[in-house]
């Protein structure tokens, strides 16, 4: 058979490519609960962009299978092996500050779509689904069935991929259009904990109040969201031994030595403390200044009443500049995957109720979940706190040999001339819900990575680029 030239047959396609993912970003779908209903588990413009997506599979000539609303899936060929192509359309809310409306789709500079889920993920959904519909136009032999799953929402809770997979077959492999090329093989393991001291637990240990106690802590707040390092702080003091002008004058002092950023006031007969850090995602801590343990860095440096002191003691010891878990005793580094990493994205105080510190873990596959679990239990117990695990996805990892690897990087570099590196993250892609799966582009190497920002784009050659080598790889995979 003569050789095909993938990029050609996309770029007869290019138009009807561009002007069909414009309308698909067109579609607001954010996750909506006012308009939830039976068939839209997550409101009605997720079902629209999911009715949508769908449409166009029919058209190019695929059967298709709605799940409840949750998910979805459009299928062509014939076989017994199945290969999975798994997207998401919904998007994250748009936020302010756009500089064209976020769901107008324009092409700016003539060289790019802006839309929120531009890159994530409705843009690579529909290339995808394009390079599907040029291997059907072709009227090429496949030897294995292919499905594009189509979920509602990755951006909050995966629900949809869970739902999906308790009743429909899982793929003998496949690959998510919702990364980074050249390919990623592996995705660290991903924990949310909690620890969490209640006043009974502590008041349990029996630890004698020191006499000249210079303040007492009432409350502490510092971060939202597991995954994120806090940008801010607030401490309540009630002043003790120590007047509270000179607990003021003191954290001026240490925002000056330390180059931090932060206000102190006297409020009521309380000392008011505000910590200003630079929030950064969870996975890499170490690049963001955690608000909430600068903070308590300089409330180690007072007297406080005993619960506040175990509480401060704790996090100054174990989890202030610790993005790794080395005082803890749960660093681990693996040449894969690289290090465990360590986020404490949540610290919260109050005197006459719980205390909090909540975790984001993220370790490779060379280390289980039970040991450094146990040894963070065990430290925690120490201090009163109990652990409690909200959420826990394993490591994964698919053999660099597979011939899904070894395909998907000759593509990669039969389409672009560059060498096809293969790559380990710390976060998670729907990759990992396959039992054999990768993420595998749309983001070429060098290109800075607009998602989840305001003016999120797609370049429209890239779009292209993208359509060709999912064309390719879609073929090679299944024939």
């Amino acid at each position: 058979m003569t050789s095909i030239n993938w990029l050609e047959e996309t770029q007869k396609r290019k138009e009807d490519l561009i002007r069909t993912t414009q309308s698909f970003l067109q579609i607001k779908s954010v996750l909506d609960p006012d308009s939830v209903k039976e068939g839209a588990p997550f409101g009605e413009g997720i079902r629209q962009a999911l009715d949508f997506a769908l449409d166009v599979c029919r058209q190019a000539g695929m059967t298709t299978k709605d799940v409840r609303g949750y998910a979805a899936h459009a299928e062509f060929g014939q076989g017994e092996e199945l290969i999975g192509i798994l997207s998401h359309v919904d998007v994250v809310p748009e936020g302010d500050g756009w500089s064209t409306p976020p769901y107008a789709a324009e092409i700016v500079d003539g060289s790019k779509i802006v839309a929120r889920g531009a890159i994530d993920d409705k843009g690579p959904t529909m290339a995808a689904i394009f390079a599907a519909k040029i291997v059907l136009e072709l009227g090429l032999p496949l030897s294995k069935r292919v499905r594009f799953i189509f979920g509602t929402d990755e951006e909050s809770s995966w629900q949809c991929v869970k739902t999906y997979f308790e009743s429909e077959e899982m793929p003998t492999m496949g690959f998510t259009p919702d990364a980074d090329f050249p390919l990623i093989y592996a995705e660290k393991g991903l924990t949310d904990l909690t620890l969490r001291q209640t006043p009974a637990a502590f008041s349990a240990k029996a630890v004698e109040e020191a006499a000249d106690v210079q303040a007492e802590l009432v409350s502490l707040q510092s971060g939202l969201r597991m995954n994120m390092v806090p940008d801010k702080g607030e401490a309540v003091l009630k002043p003790k031994a120590l007047d509270a002008g000179v607990i003021v004058e003191r954290y001026r002092q240490h925002l000056t030595e330390n180059k931090l950023k932060g206000a102190a006031e006297e409020k009521d007969g309380m000392v008011v403390l505000h910590m200003e850090g630079v929030s950064v995602h969870g996975m890499d801590p170490g690049k963001g200044v955690n608000a909430g343990t600068h903070l308590i860095h300089f409330l180690h440096t007072l007297k406080l009443d005993a619960r506040a002191a175990s509480y401060v003691g704790f996090a100054d010891e174990y989890l202030h500049n610790q993005h790794e878990g080395k005082s803890l005793g749960i660093a681990h580094e693996d040449a894969e995957m690289g290090p465990l990493s360590l986020n404490t994205g949540v610290l919260e105080y109050q005197a006459e109720g719980d205390a909090i510190f909540r975790l984001n873990i993220r370790y490779p596959h060379s280390v289980s979940f039970d040991q450094w679990s146990a040894v963070l239990a065990e430290r925690g117990a120490k201090e009163a706190f109990e652990l409690e695990v909200v959420e826990h996805l394993t490591p994964h990892r698919v053999d660099p040999n597979h011939p899904l690897v070894t395909t998907l990087q000759r593509v990669y570099t039969e389409q672009t001339g560059e060498e096809a590196g293969i790559i380990a993250i710390g976060g998670a892609t729907y990759g990992r819900s396959l039992d054999v799966g990768v993420a595998f582009g749309p983001l070429f190497p060098g290109r800075p990575d607009s998602a989840h920002q305001r003016d999120e784009y797609i370049l429209i050659d890239d779009l292209v680029k993208a359509t060709a080598i999912y064309a390719q790889a879609i073929y090679e995979l299944a024939k």
